[in-house]
């Protein structure tokens, strides 16, 4: 099959990215679905910080990649071996495919799943190999097995969850990195309590997310924290009872102020030390930070180990929000639905695939929380 994608020839262009035009609209080849893989034609895909954290470098992966890895769309065909999806089922990508048999999948934590992470390290899919290919026939490798900025995608089934077709795709989309990732670090790795309080450093669409979670998780008062303005005030009008500046120069007394000392539960999801350090310092006594966050591999941070101990910290990261995809994508789309999971807000733009380069300028700027391309 023919089709147009995104693809990302070379990370690190300069900005501003409409002039430099990172990603390239192009035709390329999609080859069928092999054992265990689906044919699924994208009908929305989200703009997310870890596709940006690719583009420019700070997430280094193998090139040409064809981007994208928070999508929904519908089941076309079904390949060898694949029982429980029919053509016509809706689905969201899990962007960790999860094979289902490793020690961290047996043991509850597919997040972590062996087989899934060094396929997408490889940039092939779970199965083995590349489905994408360029004009010349060159492989092309794959984004965290989805490449969702396509008009198709074929994908292990691993790396898909059926969802209730009643649901608006622009909307599914959103389910398959920011509310997954957002939610499942407040609720899963972090296990907020009723009534705890919640510091938010970084707020993007996981960030926003992870707010709209501590709301409905019953967190009795959560403080929004970061450098943009425009965002504290969108954290206001989500719920936030309350929100920080990092860059003022009190900022951290503020938070500890507020909370008699520190919050029971910090969140980071901006990718950057100073932001991770502002959260683990706001965090009090025998209270747990948790970061989401994916700075550049080289960064490094300084902790005192004396507080770890004497002050009974935890300091985690939580990867796709430590989810079970098949298991936590159904229960956020139902609070969704009841309304107390009010994601759409996370929505400030839509688009199409040729305007990709200005969405993530837009992004870069800090000016958009989720942009969802629609096909």
């Amino acid at each position: 099959m023919r089709m147009k994608a995104a693809v990302l020839h070379a990370m690190g262009m300069e900005r501003p990215y409409t002039e430099s035009e990172p990603l390239v609209v192009e035709e390329v080849l999609l080859k069928n679905p092999e054992l265990d893989e689906i044919l699924v034609k994208i009908h929305a895909a989200g703009l997310c910080h870890s596709d940006l954290s690719v583009i420019d470098g700070n997430r280094p992966r193998q090139m040409p990649m064809v981007l994208g890895h928070e999508a929904a769309g519908e089941v076309m065909e079904v390949g060898p071996g694949v029982k429980d999806l029919k053509v016509g089922d809706h689905i969201v990508f899990s962007f960790v495919p999860i094979c289902g048999h490793c020690m961290p999948c047996m043991t509850g934590r597919p997040a972590l799943c062996e087989n899934g992470v060094a396929a997408n390290n490889k940039g092939v899919l779970l199965g083995g190999g590349f489905r994408l290919q360029d004009k010349h026939q060159k492989d092309i490798h794959h984004h965290m097995g989805v490449s969702g900025f396509a008009e198709y995608a074929v994908v292990s089934r691993k790396s898909a969850v059926r969802i209730d077709k009643k649901l608006p795709y622009e909307i599914a989309a959103l389910f398959g990195c920011a509310v997954m990732t957002g939610v499942g670090a407040v609720i899963n790795t972090a296990k907020l309590l009723l009534g705890q309080t919640v510091l938010i450093t970084g707020l993007g669409g996981v960030g926003f997310a992870a707010l709209l979670g501590a709301l409905a998780g019953g967190a009795s008062r959560i403080i929004a924290a970061d450098v943009n303005q425009d965002k504290l005030k969108k954290a206001l009008e989500l719920g936030a009872h309350d929100t920080i500046n990092t860059s003022s120069e009190n900022a951290l007394e503020h938070v500890r102020d507020l909370t008699n000392g520190g919050v029971d539960i910090g969140l980071e999801f901006a990718g950057v030390i100073q932001a991770l350090e502002f959260t683990y310092n706001a965090t009090a006594r025998g209270g747990k930070t948790v970061t989401a966050g994916l700075p550049h591999p080289s960064k490094m941070m300084q902790i005192a180990p004396v507080k770890l101990v004497a002050e009974e910290r935890t300091l985690q990261g939580s990867y796709i929000g430590s989810c079970i995809p098949a298991r936590d994508i159904p229960a956020y789309i139902a609070l969704y639905q009841s309304g107390r999971l009010p994601v759409e807000k996370l929505m400030t733009h839509k688009l199409g695939l040729s305007e990709i380069n200005m969405g993530f300028e837009r992004l870069a700027k800090g000016e958009a929380i989720r942009q969802i391309i629609t096909f």
